[in-house]
C-alpha cells in the first residue's frame, strides 16, 4: 500500500510538471538547468557577474576562531552535478537494475526543474533500500569520490577555520559521515529521508528539502557566521550573503593558471582503504559507456579467464596481451641454490590472482597458499591452492610442507589493498625457508575493482577481468642474501619489515602498521572473520 501511494505520488508530480507547464517553460528548463541534476549555479546565467569574489581572494591568516559555513556541493566539491554520486549509491547500494533505471531517468529528469528532479533522484535511488547499505556506501564507497573532487582552495579556507558547519539540500545520510570524519564539521544539516523499518521509503521526511538559506538562518539566528563559501548561482548568493564574508566557488579556477584539484598528499586523512566495485566517477556518459561495454567485457572476462585455465602458459601469455591485458615484468626467474626446498616468492597482494600472474609470467608452476578462497575462485584456479587457519603452528607446519614439494607464493599482507600503502606483513614466512624472493606487484583498472570487502568475492577475477584494459606490473627482485634472513641471525620481524621496506621502495608505496583486521572494521564493520559450522574462525576474504 505504502508503495502503491509512493508511486502515485511521484506520479501526480511529473503530470504536473508536464502537462500544467507550458512547453515554453519547458524549453527554458532545457536551456537553464541543463542535464542531470546541475547545481543550482546553472541556473543563473553565465553571462552575469558574480558578486562576490573569488575563493582564491580569501586569506588564511588568523582564521582559527572563525565560523565556516558551505554547501558540500557547490562549495567544496569541483563536480557541477551530484548526479554521479546518486549513481554510487544505487550501483553499490542497490543493484546493478537500480543503477540502470536512474540511467533511464536521465531524459525525463532533463525537463524537470531542480526541486522536482531530486525528488526524483532520491526516489529512484533510495526506494527499498536498506539502512545498512547506505551506512556502507557512505563509509566505504562515497569518501574516496569526494576526496578526489574536493576543491584545493576551498579546502585550505576550510581547513583554516575552526567551527565549520554545512547545509545541503542532498540527502543528509550521503554527507554526514564524510563531512565529518574527513573535514571535522561540528553539524550537517540536509535533506531528511522517510523510512518504514529497515529501509528507505525514497520519500522525503518533513519539512521537505531543505532550503540553505532559511535553515541558516534557523540555525544561527540572528548570529551572522564569519565566512560562506557558495557556487556562482543566485541561490547561492542569498545563502552566503548571510555571512560576514562571503566567496564564490568555481569549477573555472584552473583556468586562472592554478589547478583547483586536490593532491593525495593534502588529503586531510590518508585514503588507504575503500570498497566498492566502480573504479570511475560514474558521470552519466561514464555510466551509459559502462552498460554499453558490460555485455563485451563478460565475454572478454570468460575468454581471458579460461585461456589462462586451459592454455600453455606461454600461448596463456600471447593470447591475454592480445585481448587487451597490459602485462609487464621486470626482471627474472631467480637462480637455485642446492638447497632441497623449494624458493618461497613473497608479493605485494593487489588482487586474488597475484599468484596466477606471477606464475604465468615465470613460465613454472606454483603454489599458493590462502586464508581464504571461494569454492569457485578455487575451482578455476590455474594453479594449486591451499588454505590456512591462522594457527600460526599449523599453518607453519603446511608451508613447511609445501616448500618441501616445490615453489611457494605467500602475500604476508593477509588481504589486498587498492591504493599506494603495504599493511603490516606477518613474520610467519621469514621463519620457513632461507631462499626469499620478494616480488613487487601492482595493478591498475579503469572501470571496475577486482576486489571488494563486502560483496560477492567468487566475481572478485571476472570484474577485474572485465576491464578494458587491465594492467598487472610485476617486479621481481633479487633474492634476499644469507645474512638478511633468519639463517643469518635476524629476527622474523626485522626480515618481514626489511622486505616489506624494500617492496615499498620498488613500488613508491609507503608502509603503514595496518592490518587486515583495521580494513573490515573500516570497510564492513567487522573483523573479517565468521564462524563456520564447527566453531573455527575463518577469513571472509583477502
Amino acid at each position: 500500500m505504502v508503495f502503491q501511494m509512493v508511486l502515485l505520488k511521484l506520479a501526480d508530480w511529473i503530470l504536473y510538471q508536464l502537462l500544467a507547464n507550458s512547453c515554453y517553460r519547458a524549453v527554458r528548463k532545457m536551456r537553464s538547468y541543463g542535464l542531470f541534476l546541475k547545481n543550482q549555479s546553472l541556473k543563473s546565467s553565465p553571462q552575469q557577474p558574480p558578486s562576490f569574489p573569488n575563493v582564491i581572494k580569501c586569506g588564511l591568516e588568523n582564521r582559527g576562531s572563525d565560523t565556516l559555513v558551505c554547501d558540500i556541493h557547490g562549495g567544496l566539491l569541483r563536480t557541477e552535478s551530484f548526479f554521479p554520486y546518486f549513481m554510487l549509491v544505487a550501483f553499490e547500494g542497490g543493484s546493478i537494475l537500480r543503477a540502470f533505471l536512474l540511467l533511464l531517468s536521465c531524459p525525463i529528469l532533463w525537463v524537470l526543474d531542480y526541486e522536482l528532479k531530486l525528488r526524483a533522484m532520491i526516489f529512484i535511488t533510495f526506494c527499498g533500500l536498506r539502512l545498512k547499505d547506505m551506512e556502507n556506501v557512505s563509509r566505504a564507497v562515497l569518501p574516496k569520490f569526494y576526496l578526489e573532487n574536493l576543491h584545493l582552495k576551498a579546502f585550505e579556507v576550510l581547513a583554516s577555520t575552526g567551527s565549520r558547519f554545512a547545509f545541503t539540500s542532498v540527502p543528509r545520510v550521503m554527507v554526514e559521515g564524510f563531512l565529518k570524519e574527513y573535514l571535522q564539521f561540528d553539524n550537517v544539516t540536509g535533506t531528511e529521508l522517510h523510512t518504514f523499518g529497515n529501509y528507505f521509503t525514497g520519500l522525503v521526511s518533513e519539512p521537505g528539502l531543505v532550503s540553505k538559506h532559511r535553515a541558516l538562518k534557523d540555525y544561527f539566528g540572528d548570529k551572522k557566521p564569519d565566512i560562506g563559501l557558495g557556487s556562482p548561482s543566485l541561490y547561492d548568493h542569498l545563502f552566503i550573503s548571510l555571512c560576514k564574508e562571503a566567496y564564490v566557488v568555481s569549477s573555472d579556477d584552473g583556468k586562472s593558471g592554478t589547478s583547483s584539484a586536490m593532491p593525495r598528499d593534502r588529503y586531510p586523512k590518508p585514503l588507504v582503504f575503500h570498497d566498492g566495485r566502480l573504479a570511475f566517477l560514474p558521470t552519466p556518459l561514464a555510466t551509459l559507456s559502462m552498460f554499453l561495454w558490460l555485455p563485451i567485457g563478460v565475454f572478454l572476462a570468460l575468454f581471458r579467464l579460461f585461456a589462462g585455465i586451459y592454455l600453455p602458459y606461454k600461448l596463456a601469455l600471447f593470447m591475454g596481451i592480445w585481448s587487451g591485458v597490459d602485462l609487464r615484468v621486470r626482471g627474472c626467474s631467480p637462480s637455485r641454490s642446492g638447497h632441497r626446498k623449494g624458493i618461497l616468492y613473497v608479493c605485494t597482494h593487489r588482487t586474488l590472482l597475484d599468484p596466477v600472474f606471477l606464475s604465468t609470467s615465470l613460465g613454472q608452476p606454483l603454489t599458493a597458499v590462502t586464508y581464504s578462497l571461494s569454492k569457485m575462485s578455487e575451482v578455476i584456479a590455474p594453479i594449486k591452492t591451499v588454505g590456512l587457519t591462522r594457527e600460526r603452528n599449523q599453518d607453519g607446519n603446511t608451508m613447511r610442507r609445501l616448500l618441501s614439494e616445490g615453489d611457494l607464493v605467500v602475500c604476508p599482507e593477509g588481504t589486498t589493498c587498492r591504493e599506494p600503502y603495504l599493511l603490516r606483513f606477518s613474520s610467519l614466512f621469514a621463519e620457513l625457508a632461507s631462499e626469499i624472493v620478494p616480488v613487487a606487484m601492482n595493478t591498475r583498472v579503469s572501470m571496475f575493482y577486482g576486489t571488494t570487502a563486502s560483496g560477492l568475492k567468487c566475481l572478485d577475477p571476472i570484474f577485474f577481468l572485465m576491464n578494458p584494459r587491465p594492467s598487472y606490473h610485476i617486479q621481481i627482485l633479487e633474492k634476499l642474501p644469507r645474512e638478511l634472513t633468519c639463517d643469518g641471525g635476524r629476527s622474523s620481524c626485522e626480515v618481514a619489515n626489511y622486505i616489506q621496506r624494500k617492496l615499498a621502495d620498488a613500488l613508491g608505496f609507503e608502509c603503514t602498521t595496518l592490518t587486515r583486521k583495521d580494513k573490515y572494521m573500516m570497510l564492513a564493520g567487522n573483523e573479517g572473520i565468521v564462524q563456520d559450522k564447527r566453531k573455527k574462525s575463518q577469513s571472509i576474504g583477502e
